[in-house]
């Protein structure tokens, strides 16, 4: 186990080395984008008056009634002057923003022609007090472990964020990128978390090798199902943006990096579990401890099991009410490739999920007779 462990960490190691992006990719692709308009520059703003009246181009024949808004900049080039944005037209109700004086807005700039338009409400301060909350709320309780878990999801978002998106802009295989994303953030959250141990080694193997059994059946069924990754707005786009991307691979390695959340969660569990029965109780053989485990084990994938499924449900919300509305059997919408595809990743990430009980379980009995204290501490 601690040899599968080393070899995957080794290859860990240097598929990071061998994928890590150049930022040309990144570069490329944002050129494209402002060349099609997708990429403008954002600044704050403060909405100074909001007025509804007749529109500059309505007539007595033909009346059309419009919302003015006029925001001072807050940052930017135009930084303390007073800006009028384009007026938007009532009648389009859906694409009205909803705007009060002294709101927080963000500004659309384009450079080429000095250009503002509204883009969206500036929330960056909520964002930031409701991340404060929650970094007080996990400290608060986990305390020195809280704050190990918060500079895990930090390392996460930074393996995303500088890793990931630049190395598949850069034309890396998406699901290569993914694989050894995944593996990187198990290797670090698992350790920085709940240390160099015995036990969290057991955990992160039964991750490596549940997360390795997802892998294979996505693939496999991806390949079965044919998608072709065209199925979003989103996909349609990056053509455009960049080419010669794999969008089937893409969605196959969010499938992957999808998994790896909720499988962390259950071997770390079912390893600290069988470690605190063998503390509590040394007479215990492997057959008994791996008996106890999984029947413990077997509780946790009953309320676990929905886990995916309502994660990838609620991502797609709106989309699921359109689909009721479409008057199609319950067969067709499923054969849809934006439903098949959340589909098959619930399906293939629960198997996972259910299969990394077993493989964790058996695993830390088979090194329950490693030192006592290294076992209390993780269980602990």
């Amino acid at each position: 186990m601690l040899a599968f462990v080393v070899v995957t960490a080794i290859a860990t190691a240097f598929g990071i080395v061998a994928l890590w992006p150049t930022d040309e990719g990144v570069e490329s692709a944002t050129e494209s984008a402002a060349e099609i308009g997708l990429a403008t520059e954002r600044y704050g703003a403060t909405v100074q008056e909001v007025r509804d009246g007749p529109c500059s181009y309505s007539t007595d024949d033909n009346p059309h009634f419009c919302r003015q808004v006029t925001v001072v900049a807050d940052e930017g080039p135009a930084l303390g002057q007073v800006i009028k944005l384009t007026e938007f037209d009532l009648a389009f109700a859906a694409t009205v923003p909803e705007l009060a004086v002294d709101q927080k807005v963000i500004l659309g700039y384009e450079p080429a022609t000095d250009f503002y338009f509204y883009a969206d409400t500036d929330r960056r301060t909520p964002l930031v007090w409701l991340t404060a909350l929650f970094a007080v709320f996990v400290i608060a309780l986990g305390r020195r472990r809280g704050l190990f878990a918060l500079l895990g999801m930090a390392g996460t978002v930074a393996v995303l964020v500088a890793f990931v998106a630049p190395s598949i802009l850069d034309g890396n295989e998406p699901l290569l990128v993914a694989v050894v994303a995944a593996s990187a953030i198990a290797f670090v959250s698992l350790y920085l978390i709940h240390g160099f141990n015995a036990i969290t080694t057991v955990a992160l193997a039964g991750t490596l090798s549940s997360l390795g059994l997802t892998l294979a059946l996505s693939w496999a069924f991806f390949e079965f199902s044919h998608f072709t990754g065209l199925a979003s707005e989103e996909a349609l786009t990056l053509p455009f943006i960049t080419g010669g991307i794999d969008l089937a691979s893409l969605i196959l390695g969010g499938a992957v990096l999808g998994a790896l959340g909720a499988l962390d969660d259950i071997t770390v569990t079912q390893a600290a579990l069988v470690a605190e029965l063998h503390y509590r109780n040394r007479g215990l053989g492997v057959r008994q401890l791996v008996a106890s485990g999984i029947r413990v084990g077997r509780e946790h994938i009953a309320s676990t099991v929905n886990t995916l499924l309502l994660a990838y449900a609620g991502a797609s919300f709106p989309l699921l009410l359109l689909l009721a509305v479409s008057n199609q059997s319950l067969v067709m919408v499923a054969n849809s490739e934006l439903i098949a595809v959340e589909i098959v990743r619930t399906l293939c990430g629960s198997i996972g999920l259910v299969a990394a009980v077993p493989i964790t379980t058996v695993l830390a009995a088979l090194v329950a007779d490693r030192p006592v204290g290294a076992s209390r501490q993780s269980a602990c």
